[in-house]
């Protein structure tokens, strides 16, 4: 997720390699690690169209032994300290409506749930899976919510009508992103400090998908490498349509930001108000975290 890349070089870390990556070995695994697969989602169902992709009980699996291999390094104590002063950035959700309830009409999941019901279950197994990663030992998450899901590319061309979001995937997202924020506030009382970190992604993509011209886009419907309406269909390969400049798009590809897109909503998890990132910036954690 470029967001992350984005972010990590804003506040001057040094790049977090795979947790699979060979090149993990020795002090680079003090640096920490990256845990994500694309694909996958809050439940275990979501992303069955995929192959090896790495599901969260998984990862947590994964970062449970990155600990003992660390301990091994540094000992029990040390790890302690550095998994519990470690940040870190938690960004799963949006498959499970895309590619989960809406992946196909009348998917197990539709037929199982409405809409608002299958997004209180989806809350509800999103509890378990951070208060696992407490008990593991992140005492700092940033928490994402899911972008406005009907209005990329994708969504535009297949299920927007006149190139407008689609209302079915935008609802989801609108009744999704303000239960997370409630969900952070709770998980936050029942251990009574600020763990998590609830990140407005929504908000903060709207915004330029609202008034691209506001931020020096000129389109957010078209994304810069794609084929087909929008450029919305199918992924970005050696056959698509590509732009001559993606500096000027708000979308690379029929599902993701730009990279000029993503420092946006990279500067709003740096200094962004309580309307984006709740119930702080990370300008204000760093701060905190100097501090201890």
């Amino acid at each position: 997720m470029c967001v992350r890349i984005c972010a990590g070089q804003h506040i001057g870390s040094e790049p977090t390699l795979p947790y699979l990556s060979p090149e993990l070995t020795g002090s680079r695994l003090l640096v920490g690690a990256n845990f994500a697969s694309a694909g996958i989602g809050i439940l275990n169902d979501t992303g069955i169209q995929f192959v090896n992709i790495i599901r969260m009980f998984r990862q947590f699996e994964y970062f449970q032994e990155y600990q003992n291999r660390v301990t091994a390094l540094i000992g029990p104590q040390r790890t302690k300290q550095l998994v519990n002063g470690a940040l870190i950035l938690i960004t799963v959700g949006g498959n499970d409506f895309v590619n989960n309830y809406y992946l196909v009409p009348y998917s197990a999941r539709s037929r199982q749930f409405s809409l608002p019901d299958y997004v209180k279950y989806v809350i509800s197994e999103y509890r378990k899976l951070l208060t696992r990663l407490y008990d593991l030992g992140a005492r700092r998450v940033l928490v994402t919510g899911t972008g406005p899901l009907g209005c990329v590319p994708a969504e535009r061309a297949m299920r927007g009508r006149n190139g407008q979001c689609a209302a079915d995937l935008q609802r989801a997202a609108d009744l999704y992103n303000p239960q997370l924020v409630q969900l952070v506030k709770d998980l936050n009382s029942q251990y009574g400090s600020e763990i998590f970190v609830a990140v407005n992604t929504g908000k903060m993509q709207y915004n330029f998908i609202s008034n691209p011209r506001a931020f020096g886009f000129t389109t957010s419907k078209v994304a810069c490498c794609g084929q087909g309406p929008y450029n919305g269909l199918g992924l970005c390969t050696p056959a698509s349509n590509l732009c001559p400049n993606r500096a000027v798009y708000a979308f690379w590809d029929p599902f993701h930001p730009s990279e000029r897109a993503n420092g946006f909503i990279v500067q709003e998890f740096m200094t962004g108000s309580t309307e984006y990132m709740y119930p702080m910036n990370l300008s204000t954690i760093m701060a905190l975290d100097s501090r201890t």
